[in-house]
């Protein structure tokens, strides 16, 4: 399967993810090589060639009036695997790594692997991390709904995940050539449907490039280009590239115009090669972005280790969210065995400062990426209804879709909760609802979560009777 191969159109398959397995009475091996450890072999070191999970439940048994730690229900596993794409939306997950964070709440032995593409990361989900995959993510929020339903998947097979935080808000955006560069597209991409209707009728092909059929970027293209009267499925042709691979793309003439995360955008810039329209933020202020997915079976068997890993993400996402972090975050995340580029290609956009590379220079503004603050980290589940709504306009789900119930099974905001609890975050920075009510976009278009019909029935372009 490629990751160009647009997903069959099926019937919903929503699937009822696996019963929680109790959880493991002991994290050592069977026999429990930790009973009848005493104080002075525990102190003393006698525990050291024990597993870190394995030895956290012998201080358990030894202190039975409890320990004050964030560690006292100990990790089922102190494994896993999760992939990530060379997008700064993954730095939560690199930092944690970096900074020992998921170590320090018991599961050192966490991977971040790098993903060649969504596609990739997809298969590699379904494979899972029992069979040499990984467990879950750095992921498109729309993925888990559309491996949960089989939608996109290799003979429509479902794969259960959840989704347990949003990783961050806004910062993506989409790049025009300079074949354009005159037209000055903003999000207001009025100004491109002549140029583009006139490359058409000289026989030439119009592509515009996104990372995964339904996923973020190809919804951030589709509602601008459908803004502005241009049909993304019949006016122009809709390619998949993933997003290390964009600005190569475009510097040989491969495409028109593309939407990913950064750093590509500013890179692109950077080389000369196009200009940025807008910030994604642009289109829709604070919207959601990516999240940290895992396969419901993962969760399900090992739920003190998934805390372990949201409690290590949380605090990564707190420490990206400080200013005075930015330059250390992007020299972290340049490095070559992250995503292996300049830092003047990252840093610049962590703080709000944007060469759009037409002319257009903002210092300080407010479209750089938040990862905790304005509830960045909480995956609202009004949040996925949109994206799942989205999905249904441009054909990816059925128009009978029951949205409210797909989005309980997959979304464990309920997760999150339990983590943030333990972390001790302020109950100020915990939303009290799960929704963030109404959203409005930029051409004044607005989301009800309470009535995804109406909002379907306001847009004009769209592949689904309403």
């Amino acid at each position: 399967m490629t990751d160009a191969s647009e997903p069959k159109s099926v019937a919903l398959s929503v699937v009822s993810p696996a019963a929680p397995s109790p959880a493991a009475s002991s994290a050592g091996p069977e026999g429990t090589a930790h009973e009848g450890v005493s104080r002075r072999s525990l102190l003393k070191g006698g525990v050291a060639a024990m597993g870190t999970a394995a030895l956290f439940e012998a201080v358990r048994t030894v202190f039975p009036g409890g320990v004050p730690s964030a560690h006292a229900a100990a990790p089922e596993t102190t494994k896993a695997v999760l992939g990530y794409i060379a997008l700064m939306d993954a730095s939560p997950l690199v930092i944690a790594k970096e900074k020992g964070l998921f170590a320090k709440y018991g599961v050192p032995d966490v991977e971040v692997v790098k993903q060649a593409s969504w596609g990739a990361t997809r298969d590699n989900l379904v494979l899972g991390g029992g069979a040499n995959g990984i467990d879950g993510a750095h992921i498109l929020t729309p993925m888990p709904y559309l491996i949960s339903t089989g939608k996109v998947t290799q003979n429509n097979a479902p794969t259960p995940m959840y989704i347990l935080a949003r990783l961050n808000l806004d910062a993506q955006a989409i790049s025009v050539s300079n074949e354009y560069k005159d037209l000055k597209a903003t999000a207001n991409a009025s100004a491109l449907k002549a140029a583009f209707e006139k490359k058409k009728a000289e026989g030439k092909e119009v592509k515009v490039a996104m990372t995964f059929p339904g996923g973020t970027h190809d919804l951030w293209i589709r509602y601008w280009l459908a803004a502005a009267g241009i049909d993304p499925d019949k006016d122009v042709s809709t390619i998949v590239v993933p997003p290390p691979q964009m600005v190569a793309n475009m510097k040989v003439g491969n495409m028109d115009a593309f939407c990913v995360g950064e750093p590509w955008n500013e890179q692109l810039v950077n080389q000369g090669i196009g200009y940025t329209a807008c910030t994604t933020g642009e289109i829709w202020k604070n919207h959601p972005e990516k999240a940290l997915g895992m396969r419901a079976d993962f969760v399900d068997k090992n739920p003190n280790a998934t805390k372990a890993i949201l409690m290590a993400v949380l605090e990564a996402q707190q420490w990206c969210d400080k200013m005075e972090n930015k330059k250390e975050m992007s020299e972290i995340v340049g490095k070559r065995q992250w995503f292996n580029v300049p830092v003047a290609d990252i840093y610049g956009r962590t703080i709000g400062d944007i060469n759009y590379g037409n002319g257009r220079v903002v210092k300080g503004s407010d479209q750089y990426m938040k990862f905790w603050q304005a509830n960045a980290s909480y995956p609202f589940k009004s949040h996925d209804a949109w994206f799942i709504t989205e999905d249904i306009r441009w054909g990816k789900f059925e128009p009978t879709t029951d949205i409210k119930t797909l989005v309980d099974k997959v979304n464990r905001e309920d997760l999150w909760r339990a983590a943030a609890k333990e972390l001790n975050v302020p109950a100020a920075e915990i939303p009290t609802s799960t929704s963030r009510g109404v959203e409005t976009f930029f051409d004044g278009k607005s989301f009800d979560p309470a009535n995804p019909t109406a909002y379907l029935k306001s847009l004009g372009i769209k592949r689904v009777e309403v």
